[in-house]
């Protein structure tokens, strides 16, 4: 129903005043490769008390989540080492799109993408439009696992979200890609109801 409590929620896209901000890349573009474009976003998670932040790196034609990270606190490390890994994983974007959050604007967050000399894109202040299938993630995730659960410690939600990540990325069929999973779409497999040509 969307009911909730009203109470000071964390913010987790404040901007370093002294950071660079890069130019928004994806107007007007099409995206329809794997590996054209990829995002990244924090979300927070209420915990049994408290919080912990959870960055995730998703392939935007196929909605892929490629790695992800949890942590107590919002220093860059664990959105470091959440793009150093999908980048071992599964190779390079041609861009990467971010908000001007200080995690993705940091030094060691952009050098990252420069040695793999990748464009570097960030969303305008505010638009969430910029951000959409980030956006749509982090409303899935939370409504259909996050929000039906409670969790105690960090382990307990990184074993959960682990199962749950492994579903959307498998299982999970979606409308928006005619009922194909994104890792159907990530790897250009055929959709298994699909018929016989």
């Amino acid at each position: 129903m969307g009911i909730e409590a009203v109470y000071p929620k964390p913010h987790t896209s404040r901007p370093h005043p002294q950071h660079r901000i890069y130019p928004y890349l994806l107007r007007g573009l099409s995206i329809d490769l794997p590996n054209q474009v990829w995002a990244a976003d924090i979300t927070y998670v209420s915990m049994d008390r408290g919080y912990m932040y959870l960055v995730a790196v998703m392939d935007w034609n196929s909605r892929k989540i490629l790695s992800w990270r949890i942590s107590n606190t919002l220093d860059s490390d664990f959105c470091n080492q959440a793009l150093q890994e999908a980048l071992d994983r599964y190779g390079k974007p041609e861009i990467f799109n971010t908000d001007q959050g200080a995690q993705f604007t940091s030094n060691g967050f952009t050098q990252i993408l420069k040695d793999h000399e990748i464009a570097i894109s960030m969303d305008g202040r505010g638009p969430c439009q910029d951000h959409i299938f980030v956006e749509r993630l982090w409303w899935t995730i939370k409504h259909h696992y996050l929000y039906l659960h409670s969790f105690s410690t960090g382990s307990e939600l990184r074993h959960g979200l682990e199962e749950w990540i492994r579903y959307y990325n498998q299982e999970r069929g979606y409308s928006s890609l005619d009922d194909r999973t994104p890792d159907e779409v990530y790897y250009g497999l055929p959709h298994p109801f699909a018929e016989a040509a």
